[in-house]
Parts: C-alpha cells; structure tokens; sequence
C-alpha cells in the first residue's frame, strides 16, 4: 500500500492535477454544466410524457406532440448550446471577449452542418451527436483567435470607438480565416467532418456503455478521491461528453416509445453509484452514527445533512477517507459494487435506464426514482444499495474505531 501511495504521489497526481488545470479541459467541464439546465428541462417534458401509470399515456396523447417542442429545443439542439458555451468559457480563460468568441466557434460548427448535396442543415448533427464535433470546434476557434491576437493579426479600431464595436473588429480576421477554413475543409475537400470525429471517438462511446469500461471509470474516481484529487472533476472533462451524448440518445428513443438504448447515460453515476456522495459515503455516516469513538460519532452526524444532498467531504476530509487504507477499500469496492449492480439491473430490464437529467445534489431515493422517469424500482434499489454499503463499509469501520480505541 505504501508503494501504491508513493506512486500515485510522486507520477499519477501531478499529471492528473494539470490535466484538471488545463484551460481547454476546464473549458469543456464548466461548458458542459452550463447546459446542464438545459438537459434537466427537456428530460423533465420527457417524463411527463411518459409517466409509468396505468393509461397515462392515452390521457396525455392529445398532448404529447406539444410536450415534444421543449424536448426539440434542448436535446435537439444540445450541440449547438454546447459550442458556444465551451468557447466562451475558453475565451474567459484566455482573457478574450467570451460572446464574441462563443458566436464565432458556433458560426463554424453551424456551417459544417450544412449538406453538401443540397446545401440544408443537417439536424442530426446538431443534437447529442454532434456533441464531440462542438467541443472541437469551439477548442479550435477560440485557440486560433487567441493565435491571431498574439501575433496582431487583428483590425484594430481606435480605443475611443465603443468597445463592442471593437471587439467586433478585433475579432473579423480569425473569424474570416476559421470561415474559409472549414468551408475549404467541408465543401472544398469533401470532408465530413461530424462522421470522422464520431468515428475517431467511437471505441470511447462503446467502451463506456459495457460494464467493463464503466468499472474502470468508477475505480478511477474513486482511487484519484482516495488520494486527494477531484476524480468526478477530473474525467468529467474526458467522458462528460459520452455520458451526456447517451444521455440525448435516450431521451430521442424515448420519446419515440423505442428501447432506451444506453446503461450509463448522464445520471448512471452521479445517481446510482455515487448514492450520498461519491463512494457512497452516506452509507459509512449512517454506519457510524453511533460510534463508540467521539470523534467518528460527531463527524458522521455533522456531516449527514449534507449527505442527504450528495456532498460528503466533511466526512471524507474528517474521518479522514483520502489516504487512508482502512476506509479506502470499501470506497472503492462500494463504488465497483454499485455499478455492478446498477448496471445488470438495467441490463436485465429489472431497473429502467436513465433518461431524466436530475441535478446531482437530488437526495437518494429521489433522484433514483426522477432520473428513470418514475420507476418505483429505481427508487427501492436506491434504498436496497445504501444498505449494501453500509455492510460493505461496516466490518472497515469497526477495525478503524478499535484502532482508535487502542492508539
């Protein structure tokens, strides 16, 4: 274990904090929770819907279709609030003029959406599945203005003109050059640039669907929170685009009365494995409500207020959980544990999958219950895996309150 921590302190946690510090991966995570309003609302028109009550459905037809539109209006054109949102973002990092910045990465995003047979726009590539095309956009046009500012390769107005008629100004020869561009790139040379970034991604979209590949990302969590880092900030960076593309996916089968065809859409994680917390801490809270240790007592009922809402580091902080063997390994093994369950639940058809985006601050129980549209099974495994964590967590917590006893 001694090695483990050395390794990890020395290699992994010094990358894994730049790569959280990185402006471009900043900009995708902030951008992506700015639209996480968005994502909430349509989900919510979903559920209505398709609420699981007998006949509920025939009572709510006559309306469905105009339940639809605000659905139309966020997922359908999620890509696109998307761009403009980690472009300004970027451009805040960078110290541009962020609405100048954003307006011009979803200029070109919306001009490589246009078919070169007869010149419409592609819509489908404006939902969940342009989403990877979006965030490349808007990290390449904010990049390429940045360049262009840095060599002065901008029309600059005297600084008593107004300032958004300069900024405007400053900003015409990049965007001219990133037109030109990607006009050249998608008309000129043919390329489809939405088909080969899905492409190149591809073997990330399928991995983090199997349960495989969504155990590695949970034992990746939880081992970077295990060490002091933010392991949900850290890859959301990285996957946060996956999950909500999954996301968007099911909310269209849905709302087609199709299979929802993802496990691990957007709410899989936050939701059913990080059950109060990541780790699924609630569970140890609970366990220690009444501890014959003081301190574990004390911390464990100071903190499970804030548990109920998934934030737990008063007690990941307090116990403490990070670096420490005893409490580590059921961290881990609670969060593995979870997702297995979750996961073949779903998979058996015994759980409905994800479709609703609730915010992940939603208490257990209910959140389980909102993000699969109402499923009242949903809802009683949410109350079944806390108390398979606070079994997972028991035998650890007794060891270290015997530990504390005898130090």
């Amino acid at each position: 274990m001694h090695c483990l921590f050395e390794f990890l302190n020395r290699w992994l946690v010094p990358f894994l904090t730049a790569v959280g510090e990185n402006p471009y991966m900043a900009a995708i995570r902030n951008g992506m929770v700015s639209v996480a309003p968005l994502t909430i609302l349509g989900g919510l028109f979903t559920a209505v819907v398709y609420l699981p009550f007998p006949g509920w459905e025939a009572r709510i037809a006559p309306y469905s279709q105009l339940l639809q539109i605000p659905v139309t209006a966020t997922f359908g054109l999620l890509a696109v609030f998307v761009c403009f949102s980690v472009a300004y973002e970027l451009a805040k990092q960078f110290g541009l003029e962020p609405p100048v910045s954003g307006s011009m990465a979803t200029l070109v995003f919306l001009m490589i959406q246009i078919r070169r047979e007869d010149l419409t726009l592609a819509m489908e590539g404006l939902g969940s599945q342009g989403l990877f095309t979006a965030i490349l956009i808007a990290l390449v046009c904010v990049a390429m203005q940045r360049a262009f500012h840095r060599a002065n390769l901008v029309i600059r107005l005297p600084r008593n003109v107004p300032p958004v008629v300069y900024e405007s100004f400053v900003s015409l020869t990049p965007m001219i050059f990133l037109v030109v561009l990607f006009w050249a790139l998608r008309f000129g040379a043919g390329l489809d640039i939405n088909a080969g970034i899905q492409k190149a991604f591809s073997p990330l979209l399928v991995a983090l669907n199997t349960l495989p590949g969504i155990l590695l990302f949970a034992f990746l969590v939880t081992l970077l929170w295990s060490v002091g880092i933010n392991g949900d900030n850290t890859l959301d960076a990285i996957v946060g685009a996956v999950f909500l593309q999954y996301l968007g996916a099911n909310v269209e089968a849905m709302s087609k009365g199709l299979p929802l065809p993802y496990i691990t859409a957007l709410g899989f994680f936050t939701t059913f494995v990080n059950v109060g917390g990541t780790g699924a801490t609630i569970a140890l809270a609970l366990v220690m409500l009444n501890s014959r240790d003081s301190g574990y007592r004390k911390i464990s009922r100071l903190s499970l207020p804030t548990q109920i809402f998934q934030i737990n580091e008063p007690i990941f902080f307090g116990f403490p959980i990070v670096l420490n063997p005893v409490f580590m390994v059921p961290y881990i093994v609670n969060a593995l544990v979870l997702t297995t369950c979750s996961y073949l639940l779903m998979d058996w058809g015994l759980v409905r999958r994800p479709f609703v985006n609730v915010p992940w601050t939603t208490p257990p129980i209910v959140g389980h219950f909102l993000a699969t549209g109402g499923d009242w099974r949903a809802a009683v495994w949410g109350t079944v895996s806390i108390l398979v964590a606070m079994a997972i967590y028991y035998p650890f917590a007794r060891a270290a309150e015997r530990r504390r006893t005898t130090n």
